[in-house]
């Protein structure tokens, strides 16, 4: 009865040490994209996105990630090309994307390339309330950095680079 009890005493503590976990997750949008072939479904990014990339290279130079997840496409893989990163894991859906941080990188720091139309969607998929209504096509200049606990997460939103909106 005593090795019982302290079993579940470990195991009870275990669970509250693993709930009690703060992970990082920045979410970022695809640097800016080649758009001179209307017809090209999978562009690379364009002069203006590689330079963007290095911009977040410098923005996140002191951060240090375990793992990055990006959408099946060159310009979501090419933003994070410049950083230092052990795994880049593509995603297809949000869903799936957040189970997989929720489960398997809990206490982590975890980077995000999403899309206009996925990353304030992703933000409050992981528990965070949407910083800004929208992200237009223009906006590629913005940054979100959450730290998730359980279902919340807090979020800071910042911009980095050039500002695209002048």
């Amino acid at each position: 009865m005593k090795k019982l009890f302290v079993f579940l005493s470990l195991s009870l503590l275990f669970i509250n040490v693993i709930s009690a976990q703060t992970t990082t997750v920045w979410v970022v949008r695809h640097a800016e994209k080649d758009k001179s072939n209307p017809q090209d479904t999978n562009p690379s990014l364009s002069d203006e996105g590689r330079i963007r990339v290095a911009d977040l290279a410098k923005y996140l130079k002191k951060v240090k990630f375990d793992v990055a997840f990006a959408t099946p496409t060159k310009r979501a893989h090419q933003t994070l090309d410049s950083l230092t990163i052990p795994k880049v894991i593509d995603y297809k859906d949000i869903k799936s994307l957040v189970d997989s941080i929720k489960t398997n990188y809990v206490g982590k720091t975890v980077i995000v390339a999403g899309h206009s139309n996925t990353v304030l969607e992703i933000i409050e998929a992981l528990g965070g309330k949407k910083p800004k209504d929208e992200l237009t096509d223009d906006d590629y200049d913005y940054i979100f950095e959450l730290s998730v606990k359980g279902d919340r997460a807090r979020v800071k939103m910042d911009q980095y680079g050039r500002p695209h909106h002048l």
